[in-house]
């Protein structure tokens, strides 16, 4: 185990791949950690949870609430994954907990689109008007998938809707405001496992746009999305953000024409999926060691969040 640069102990619950990824950059920071299992029931492995002042939570998502409620009185800074709860009391009694040591990681929120949508000003496009999202994956096609608390309904209730469309409803919520979401068609496509593995929805924003998310774990491999502006498009495909503009480009017969490249950036999905985590991660631990207190906006924005996944 690398040894820590901080005194702060550290503690992970949850051996996943989230867990691994977070070990990952941790190592890679320096700092040592304890990895909890609570499948040990013994006494060295309780003491070191309770010693910790830094703990991950990154077990399956129906367990998250348990341990929120297993830490609220011990003042220590939790970074806890998406969905902070799976159900709507939970949800209730979550906005009466301390907002200023507890960090739910909706990391996409320091993707490559998260920094374009901060800085949207600058590019002048004006009111987002309309768009879809896709995100999907074969990953019900692996064995290994029929066995994961992610297949099954009693631990993860609404499937692909909860673990990869809620990072697509927070980005939207928190940089555009969504006023409503529309019932979710969700489905079992496949039936490898008794939850849901294809979902699509449509998000009413504040200003009134309206967007499609459609994830899947059946269909092949694919990342793109198309955002239509008052004044210009951010299209995600085949591994590039295109940002174009403005609105009033013409032929010579005064026609309108596509809008103009205003920025290209090429990614790699998996890099700024693991970039944006380190980010999240460092801002974690940023707070934790300086002893700094989150925003209320992050934990509020967060539970919304999770709201607008829970409501039907």
């Amino acid at each position: 185990m690398e040894k820590t640069t901080s005194k702060m102990k550290i503690s992970i619950i949850g051996r996943g791949s989230q867990s691994k990824r977070i070990q990952k950059i941790l190592k890679k920071k320096k700092k040592s950690f304890f990895i909890y299992r609570p499948d040990k029931n013994n006494k060295k492995n309780e003491q070191e949870l309770n010693n910790s002042q830094i703990i991950f939570i990154c077990s399956p998502n129906n367990t998250h609430y348990k341990y929120i409620k297993k830490f609220e009185k011990k003042n220590l800074y939790l970074f806890c994954e998406k969905p902070p709860v799976t159900n709507l009391d939970n949800l209730k009694n979550l906005k009466k907990k301390n907002f200023e040591k507890i960090y739910f990681n909706y990391n996409m929120r320091f993707s490559e689109l998260g920094k374009i949508f901060s800085n949207l000003k600058k590019h002048k496009l004006g009111v987002l008007l309309s768009g879809y999202f896709n995100s999907s994956k074969g990953l019900a096609f692996k064995k290994e998938y029929r066995q994961n608390w992610r297949s099954k309904k009693n631990k993860c209730m609404t499937g692909v809707y909860e673990l990869v469309s809620i990072h697509i409803v927070d980005l939207l919520n928190y940089y555009f405001d969504i006023k409503e979401v529309l019932k979710p068609r969700l489905t079992n496509h496949l039936k490898t496992g008794t939850s849901y593995d294809n979902s699509s929805v449509d998000l009413i924003l504040k200003n009134q746009g309206k967007i499609t998310v459609y994830s899947s774990y059946t269909g092949p491999y694919s990342k793109d999305c198309l955002l239509v502006f008052e004044n210009g498009l951010i299209n995600v495909s085949n591994n590039i953000i295109e940002i174009r503009g403005p609105r009033n480009n013409f032929d010579k017969n005064n026609n309108f024409i596509y809008p103009k490249l205003i920025k290209k950036i090429k990614i790699s999905p998996l890099e700024d999926y693991n970039n944006s985590l380190e980010k999240s991660v460092n801002y974690f631990l940023n707070h934790a060691e300086k002893k700094k207190k989150f925003k209320k906006k992050e934990f509020t924005t967060s539970l919304k969040s999770n709201y607008l996944i829970l409501k039907y």
